[in-house]
């Protein structure tokens, strides 16, 4: 049977864990809403960047074509 300081130290092996298990849980928490803000500017910029696209294609379409040089 473990004697008396072997279960206080036990003990304060598990108490040292559970305060780590909680840090690490808020440390996810923390890490999984940047993610979702990321993720949410990652897809306001990709539908900026289509719009900005669709502009850009809109105007070269109309853009007169250019006559092609005869080469000499």
């Amino acid at each position: 049977m473990a004697s008396p300081s072997q279960i206080e130290q036990i003990a304060e092996r598990v108490e040292r864990l559970l305060v780590r298990h909680e840090e690490l849980q808020r440390t996810n928490a923390l890490l999984a809403e940047q993610v979702a803000q990321l993720s949410q500017e990652r897809d306001s910029l990709k539908q900026r960047l289509a719009v900005a696209r669709s502009r850009v294609e809109a105007l070269l379409e109309r853009l007169p074509d250019l006559p092609q040089k005869e080469s000499t």
